[in-house]
């Protein structure tokens, strides 16, 4: 029988802020690939995830009129409403540091979500040989004491650089570090793991659902034609990593069946809600961010029923069985540790 009740959210404290452990992605606000609402539609998205208790937005100043929209719906709000809006400032390309430029980049973020303090501010370094990733993160920490911000996390970053940068810049300073983890890509608990445990960091994770492939319809589907057209950008993403990192589209089938036979055994869960709460069983892991086409495709009911229960350790067994047969143990020496993808 379908568990249809709602369960009450779990929570985890983050800096100042005490936040469900499921977050509503906006990168889908970054293109049109991914359908397309208009911003009255996704202020009114917004607003039924708040009322049903997921009050935390993630964005980043690369996604498109995100920010925007998000500081529009913030207006919007009594000035008693509980809402968290995380960013990110990500340095691409070689820059000059300066306080100036990190101050202008903390700033262009709070006028763009129409406030005085940034909740969230999350770091993205891509140049691993330039260590001023180092020198901003100091800046960053400075504009944090001033209240620019209220707290501060990373996005991307491997193991090797977060620990380098807990240990450096001190305890609590960094909050969170954005990464993808999912039944497909494990990397996390090879050495990031034992960081997060260490300097009391936790893991905000995407990708969990590879995209909506770690869902029922997939179930018995042929393998996708990667490049037909119908594919979302994160699906094809998803795809290749699935097809030439982790094993094949019949493995792939075989999760699939296995976190089905899970569900019916927890009551007819799906297999978007086994696959969430694998992720959420592991101790570092803040939350998960499922990305949300506001206005146009929304799961906010089938969200609700990744709380109340954990997987047991049948469910985990018959899990490992079928990783043990794909590459994913060794997807951190195929493609590298967290974020390697993206360098």
């Amino acid at each position: 029988m379908l568990r249809t009740r709602p369960q009450p959210k779990e929570t985890f404290p983050l800096g100042p802020f005490t936040v469900p452990r499921v977050w509503v992605g906006l990168w889908q606000l970054s293109s049109n690939a991914w359908g397309s609402a208009s911003a009255a539609k996704v202020r009114q998205a917004m607003a039924r995830h708040i009322n049903m208790g997921y009050n935390a937005f993630d964005m980043a100043d690369h996604y498109g009129s995100a920010e925007i929209l998000y500081g529009q719906f913030k207006e919007s709000l009594p000035s008693q409403a509980q809402v968290v809006g995380a960013t990110k400032w990500c340095v691409f390309r070689q820059t000059e540091l300066s306080r100036s430029v990190v101050e202008n980049a903390v700033r262009e973020r709070m006028t763009r979500m129409r406030t005085t303090t940034v909740d969230l501010l999350q770091f993205h370094w891509q140049d691993y040989s330039d260590k001023g990733y180092l020198t901003a993160l100091q800046i960053l920490q400075d504009l944090q004491n001033e209240g620019l911000i209220s707290a501060v996390g990373l996005c991307n970053f491997d193991a090797i650089r977060t620990d380098e940068i807990c240990t450096q810049l001190g305890p609590g300073f960094i909050v969170s570090n954005q990464v993808q983890f999912s039944l497909i890509d494990t990397r996390p608990l090879h050495g990031m793991a034992d960081v997060c445990e260490r300097h009391d960091v936790k893991l905000l994770t995407y990708g969990t659902l590879c995209g909506g492939f770690l869902a029922d319809q997939w179930m018995n589907q042929p393998e996708p034609d990667l490049y037909s057209g119908v594919l979302t950008p994160s699906q094809r993403k998803y795809l290749d990593m699935i097809l030439k990192a982790w094993g094949s589209w019949a493995l792939f089938q075989s999760l699939l069946a296995v976190l089905r036979d899970i569900g019916d055994r927890h009551g007819g869960l799906s297999i978007a809600n086994i696959a969430t709460r694998w992720v959420l069983d592991h101790s570092f892991v803040g939350a998960v961010i499922i990305g949300a086409r506001l206005g146009v495709s929304e799961h906010t009911e089938d969200n609700d029923r990744v709380f109340g229960f954990k997987l047991t350790d049948e469910d985990n067994r018959a899990i490992d069985a079928v990783q043990a047969r794909s590459n994913g143990r060794r997807m951190i020496t195929l493609i590298g540790d967290c974020g390697a993808e993206y360098r």
